[in-house]
């Protein structure tokens, strides 16, 4: 159905031409470790100064989602997504990354992209485990590609075990 319009790629996702690329952001938006650094450093400063005009306005709650321009990055935008902190998953963490998808699917489509990257939401400093959150990123991104049939979805993953967890759900 739609794998041929899912891909992994192993490596840097701000180095991928696509529409849009996601950031696991924290929720002030102003850049931090992992890929949220990465994006932030390869996109260079004007995407910090978009992205307090975002803070000023509220910032982005865990499991919304918000867009911004791509600056340098060989992606036209930046979809900043908050996943949550892994607790042992009885506070909700479930949903509030299934969330985190499905709010970036919704503003892929209402944007009209095509191509899409996401790297391993809430897998890094926030805990998640990473089978558990490839189960839910897969999942969601088969819903969304049955409802656009348009959009190819690339999974950036970083190191062998992200790699093989990602492969091994699809």
């Amino acid at each position: 159905m739609s794998g041929d319009r899912i891909r992994i790629v192993e490596g840097d996702i701000t180095r991928l031409e696509v529409d849009a690329i996601v950031n696991a952001a924290n929720s002030s938006l102003l850049g931090g470790g992992g890929v949220d650094g990465a994006i932030h450093r390869a996109a260079g400063p004007e995407l910090l100064d978009e992205c307090r005009k975002l803070r000023s306005l509220s910032g982005c709650k865990t499991g919304d989602a918000k867009l911004t321009k791509g600056y340098r990055l060989p992606a036209g935008h930046i979809i900043h997504t908050v996943g949550p902190v892994w607790q042992g998953g009885s506070k909700g963490e479930p949903e509030l990354l299934a969330s985190c998808y499905r709010r970036c699917f919704e503003i892929a489509r209402a944007e009209g992209f095509r191509t899409l990257a996401f790297p391993a939401i809430s897998c890094g400093v926030y805990g998640y485990p990473i089978e558990a959150a490839t189960r839910i990123a897969v999942t969601e991104t088969r819903k969304a590609l049955a409802e656009a049939p348009e959009l190819e979805v690339i999974f950036a993953t970083f190191g062998d075990a992200v790699t093989a967890a990602y492969r091994h759900e699809l």
